[in-house]
């Protein structure tokens, strides 16, 4: 069986057991007729995938640690470009509301296409024929990529914003903790095609390559968006219908950006979550971005550089080199993926049939997860039970971005104004991930020093402040739920 079909398969078959327990749940009858959940899944499931596509057209550039740069060096282009998403939405959100949904998950896959193009393009020239950019190269190749990189990330901050602002028309408040579980699906699937695929690019062909792939298939998503989505069932010939959110009895125009603004301002539960979600995006790419360099700078795994050289060597007749496996780096996004795709599940469904659709418990578990971890990475470090402790903080955070980015904001944002919501939330989310870029890229080990896994304490001691943080804020929206507007504006 092909390698990547070995890794695939776990994730399809987790995928179909998810299907028939959801399925054989009792659901909440809202009167959707069997035509209109066929359409719905026809709607939601190419943006979807156009979603996870992105991320791997965004998370690609982590598989260049080594060939293209060093970790230090990566985090500083990844700030550039984070710093960019987070901002983005000043101008993202009001420009999904105006235009819909449909029109900015095309325009981000668009985008992002051609950054990856560029980027890719940029990294063939400079690796001049060979495996790798020359190490005296690398630091001029920085502020380019840092600028590519933040044009992609700026057409990449529609993605969320698109995905939210579709769906809120389609699911209704009762059913949005199960599109949380959808939404959490997708971040995973994504993860996986950046980490475990990128890896597999980078193995068998360069690096252009891992910028490359990603663009040929966002451009094939761009092309399915345009023919199945629709931003309402009305414009799909279905029929409009009353979701239940803060949009509730809203008929008049839409509200002008100031009144949205003031009216996050005024709401306690719209802050909270974005100051939450900070902390998630700073906790989420704390783990995910540096366990396999840990890994590989601590001995205790190959890096892709090294397996392309045993590969070499054998087909050419030759001894096979020895080179150091561990089950979790090696299948890193396959273990995301499976965790990502358990925790949104799980997380869904528990806050929609066990707090009555409420988003802030689930959150507050699954922040005790991430202190729980944080706390046990102190004494994992030097064996091989780590790879294990962050891939369930993987879990626990990844369903805490689905339940509040991807449902919350569609509860308190409504229909109507949920591009400039999940816009600020979202946003929030990538201003802690430039955060946790900066402060990553200067406390963890450099050189010889990060040979002693050890010397890694400070990453266990920078993620455990802000997991507190994060626990601590989830109980000041324990109750929350969005208030009903009847008022036309």
């Amino acid at each position: 069986m092909p390698a990547w079909l070995t890794e695939l398969l776990p994730i399809v078959l987790l995928l179909a057991l998810i299907v028939v327990v959801v399925g054989r749940l009792p659901r909440a009858d809202l009167g959707h007729s069997p035509a209109f959940l066929r359409r719905r899944f026809a709607n939601w499931f190419p943006v979807g995938l156009t979603y996870a596509f992105l991320y791997m057209g965004r998370y690609n550039l982590n598989a260049c640690i080594g060939p293209v740069f060093d970790k230090a060096q990566f985090s500083d282009i990844y700030f550039w470009g984070t710093l960019t998403y987070g901002f983005s939405f000043v101008l993202n959100g009001p420009i999904t509301d105006r235009i819909g949904g449909k029109k900015t998950i095309i325009l981000a896959a668009v985008g992002a296409l051609g950054a990856n193009v560029a980027i890719g393009l940029l990294i063939r020239q400079a690796m001049h024929g060979t495996g790798s950019v020359p190490k005296a190269e690398q630091a001029a190749l920085v502020p380019m990529l840092s600028a590519l990189y933040a044009v992609n990330m700026y057409f990449q901050s529609f993605g969320a914003v698109s995905i939210v602002k579709v769906n809120s028309a389609w699911f209704h408040l009762r059913e949005r903790g199960t599109f949380g579980g959808i939404f959490g699906i997708l971040i995973s699937l994504g993860l996986y095609f950046a980490y475990d695929w990128c890896k597999f690019i980078l193995e068998r062909t360069s690096a252009p390559w891992v910028f490359f792939v990603p663009a040929m298939i966002l451009g094939i998503f761009a092309l399915l968006d345009l023919i199945f989505v629709r931003d309402t069932p009305g414009e799909a010939g279905h029929t409009d219908f009353d979701l239940g959110d803060a949009s509730s009895g809203q008929t008049g125009p839409r509200m002008k950006l100031v009144s949205v603004l003031k009216m996050m301002l005024g709401s306690p539960a719209i802050l909270t979550i974005a100051a939450i979600e900070f902390f998630s995006g700073y906790l989420r790419n704390s783990i995910l971005q540096y366990y396999r360099t840990f890994a590989e700078e601590t001995g205790r795994a190959a890096t892709a550089a090294a397996k392309k050289a045993a590969s070499v060597a054998v087909a050419s007749g030759l001894p096979a080199p020895e080179v150091a496996t561990e089950f979790v780096h090696d299948h890193w996004g396959m273990l995301n993926c499976m965790a990502g795709i358990s925790g949104g599940v799980l997380a869904g469904l528990i806050s929609d049939r066990v707090f009555g659709s409420r988003r802030g418990p689930v959150a507050g578990v699954l922040y005790g997860v991430m202190v729980a971890g944080a706390l046990l990475m102190f004494g994992a470090l030097n064996t091989r039970a780590i790879g294990w402790v962050v891939v369930i903080m993987s879990l626990a955070i990844i369903g805490v971005h689905g339940m509040l980015s991807g449902t919350a904001s569609m509860d308190f944002g409504g229909k109507r104004n949920v591009g400039v919501v999940v816009g600020v939330i979202d946003g929030f989310v990538y201003l802690g991930t430039a955060f946790e870029a900066l402060v990553l890229g200067r406390v963890l080990p450099k050189g010889d020093l990060a040979k002693d896994s050890h010397a890694w304490w400070t990453w266990p001691a920078v993620i455990l402040p802000a997991a507190l943080i994060g626990l601590a804020l989830t109980t000041r929206v324990w109750n929350a739920r969005p208030a009903k507007t009847t008022a036309a504006h």
